[in-house]
Parts: structure tokens; sequence; C-alpha cells
């Protein structure tokens, strides 16, 4: 049995590797800084041993191969010691395109917001339609319990990162992937540590385009021009369009026809119940639990591409209505003294406003009161600073976890916010904010891309009290 070492295990990629790492029938170890759920319970469930920090003696000398996630750098002592050893390495996205997807078909999701859900998405729907699929998700799957698993079908669905390899591979991770079909569901300046505009990242998704074949699949946001500026560059793959109808087209069908190849009809403000559309003619309704009008496009994005490898979306539109989505999506961990408690994996002011004006059109008048701790690497250098408060504005109030490692001044965010807004230094005192604050009928949004020191379920338990 051979052996891998995982460097960076409990990152929601990494994970995903060390889990078809595992049922590909290799023993799995790894290493990490920064463990918390849903990633350290799914490696607690799978029994890989995860030690914590980066002590090189954690490796086992019977390690044939070390993968390094891409936040660790040189200087890292655990890198350093592989380095010094002359030990065989790779990447986590290197290790996936050699072990896992020759000889499937496999279809990438990329996109600045959406690829975690839409990766779902595209799964739950192949496996709606009986093909059942492997795939890799960002985040573990409610419907499926995990975040990876290598499926005994023919297709592979990936969420494919824009962000680096790793600290010896600077391309994007999803260059490795070689798609048929990939989804580009939007395109936003992020990721401010290693892309200095926009430019950069356009070019990076270039790069994805070059690999899809012609006898492939782009699905792309038809409203996004941004994306549309990337396909300028050179397309040889037919392009198929998503968008809501009625919204504004920046990439004209191929066809030549009026708006999208694929849109959604919104049948409900929140985004509940939609009418999907294939080149104007009506295929089915959806009703689902999901909410907002980034959700529907999601949607769209998943059902053009699962129809480009041949699922009908009349057979798989039904299913939408049992979809439980991805934990830390606006995840409900608790309902107590009559306040809803959420968990949202927020990174981005465009995922915060979507999200938030979704919950307005699902809970009308109630308050909506938001914790936000600003943890992404954009985020705290600051590059969506002027976003920010305009992009808070559906919350009534809103508590700033502003660490004193933050390295600019959230006063003037706060001080923008239209509806109320504080800072506060932990999260100890931004729970007791909440506690005196909230009331009963109130909707209390946690938002992080990091664990948030447990916060959302810690809130919980003191409103069970």
């Amino acid at each position: 049995m051979s052996k891998i070492h995982i460097l960076g295990i409990a990152g929601t990629f990494m994970g995903g590797v060390a889990a078809l790492a595992r049922e590909m029938g290799v023993a799995v170890e790894g290493s990490d800084q920064a463990v918390y759920p849903p990633m350290s319970t799914q490696l607690e469930r799978l029994g890989i041993a995860l030690h914590p920090g980066y002590d090189p003696a954690h490796i086992a000398a019977d390690c044939d191969e070390v993968v390094i996630g891409n936040a660790l750098s040189r200087g890292n002592p655990a890198v350093e010691q592989v380095l010094d050893d002359g030990r065989r390495y790779t990447s986590g996205a290197q290790w996936l395109a050699e072990r896992v997807l020759p000889g499937r078909t496999t279809l990438a999701v990329a996109g600045t917001h959406g690829k975690t859900t839409t990766t779902t998405l595209l799964a739950f729907l192949l496996q709606a339609a009986g093909r059942d699929p492997g795939f890799l998700i960002g985040g573990v799957a409610e419907d499926f319990g995990v975040s990876a698993r290598l499926g005994g079908g023919a297709e592979f669905v990936v969420e494919a990162d824009e962000y680096d390899t790793a600290f010896f591979d600077k391309r994007s991770k999803f260059v490795h992937y070689r798609p048929l079909v990939a989804v580009l569901n939007n395109l936003e300046y992020d990721h401010a540590d290693i892309f200095p505009d926009l430019a950069a990242i356009q070019r990076q998704f270039h790069h994805l385009v070059r690999t899809v074949p012609r006898r492939g699949r782009l699905v792309a946001n038809g409203e996004d021009a941004h994306l549309a500026q990337v396909l300028a560059m050179g397309c040889w793959t037919p392009v198929e369009t998503f968008g809501i109808e009625g919204g504004p087209v920046a990439i004209p069908r191929a066809d030549g026809g009026a708006g999208f190849d694929w849109s959604a009809r919104l049948l409900a403000a929140d985004g509940s119940t939609f009418t999907v559309l294939h080149r104007g003619r009506e295929v089915g309704t959806a009703r689902w639990p999901l909410l907002g009008r980034h959700n529907v496009m999601n949607a769209l994005a998943a059902l053009a591409a699962a129809h480009a490898v041949g699922v009908a979306p009349e057979q798989v539109l039904p299913a939408l209505a049992g979809f439980r989505s991805v934990k830390r999506r606006l995840e409900v961990v608790a309902r107590a003294g009559g306040v809803t408690v959420y968990d949202d994996f927020a990174h981005h002011p465009t995922a915060i406003r979507t999200t938030l004006e979704g919950l307005r059109a699902r809970v009308g008048g109630a308050r909506i009161v938001v914790a936000l701790e600003p943890r992404s690497n954009s985020m705290r250098l600051g590059a969506h600073a002027d976003a920010l408060a305009p992009s808070l504005d559906s919350a009534d109030e809103v508590v700033f976890l502003h660490r004193p490692e933050l390295p600019w001044d959230a006063g003037r965010v706060v001080a923008a916010v239209r509806g109320q807004a504080r800072t506060v230094p932990d999260t100890d005192t931004l729970l007791a904010v909440l506690r005196e604050r909230v009331r009963a009928g109130d909707h209390v949004v946690f938002m992080s891309n990091g664990g948030f020191d447990g916060a959302p379920r810690r809130f919980a338990a003191m409103l069970a009290d």
C-alpha cells in the first residue's frame, strides 16, 4: 500500500484529496495548523491521522510522496525539510490530475462566486440522472455527506479554483484539470494577495479556456462582461450562455438568438421558484429550498453543464426540490428563542450582498443581524473595503469583528453601513453584544470563510441556555 502525507490537509480542497486517496486504498496522514469543521469532522470520520502544526517529524519515513497545499510557503519547517531530504512532492491539483482524472469525463466549475454550490448542484443532478459521478467539492455536500468521492460513473465533477497551485507552481489550480465541460460562473477581482488586478485573473481564466477541447462545451454566465472579455481573447469551443430572463446580455448567443441559451424566469422574489427555458422553450419549473438570484444562476449553470453530457433538464429538474446544498452556505445551525442562526462562508462583498438580498426576500421585514469576520486574504488586505458597506445594505444591524491584526481601519466601513453597526475586538465580545442586542424573530447570520472561533454554534448554545 502506498502512503502519502498531506501538508495543509484540513483545507477544503486538500481534505477532499485526502478522502479520494483513502478511497483509492492509499494510506493517508497529514498536518495542518488551522483545523475546524466541517473538514476536521470529515477527516476524523475517515480515520485519517492529523498532526497539529508543521513539525517535520510528523512526516513518516515510509511516506512515498508529500502533497503540499497552496497555503504553505518557503520557510515553513515541513516544506524546508521535504526539500532538504529530496523527498518526492507534488501539489493537490497535480495529484488529482495524475491519479484520478485520467479516463474520466471531467466537468470543471470555475468562477469567483458560487463554485462550491454549483459543483454540488452539478454532481447532484448527475446523480439524479443515474450517472454516479465522482466529485471534489470545496465543502461538505449535505446530500452526499462528504466533500469528495471517486464514483462509479464516467463523469468527475471538480470545483476549479483560480487560486495558485503551490509555492512551486504559481499557475491557477484549474489549468491542471483539462475538462471536457467548463463552467465559467462569473468573474470579479479577488485574491489580492496573488493577483495584482482583474486582467491577471482574466489571463488565468483564458488559460482554462485554452484547455477545453472543441468537442467539449463552455457554459458561461452570459450577463458577465468580464467573462466576455476572456472569451474575446480566443475561443475554440462551443459556448452556451445562461442568465436571468431580462438580464443584461454581455455574451451574445452563438446561434444569433435573443437572450441566453439557458434562462430562468423568476416566479418568486426570493428565487425559491423559477421556470427554466432552453433557447426560449420552457422545460419546466423548479421549486427548491435555496434563496437568491445568485443561486438561480448557479442552478442554470449546473443544468446546462449536465445537458452537455447528455442529461435532459426535464429529467432532473424535479430533483432540485430535495437539494440540501453545502454546509456553511447560509446553513441554519439553530432555531432557539425565536431566533434563527445561520453560518455562511462569506469571502467577498458580492457574495455577502447576494446572500443577504436572498434572505431579505425570504424573511420580509424581520430583522437581519450580521456578525462579520473579514478573514479572506483579499478582505484582510483591504482590497474590498470600499464595497463592503454597500454589500451589507440588507442588514438591519452589523457587528464587525475587527481583530487587532487587521491592517486597515474598519471604522470608515462601519460608518458607511446603512443600518446600525459597530466593531468589536474579539469573538467573546461579539457574542456578548449579540446576546444583548438580538431578540425573538431575528435572523442572525455569521459570515466568515474561516472557523470564526466556533461563534455560530457558541451563540446557538447561548440562546438555548
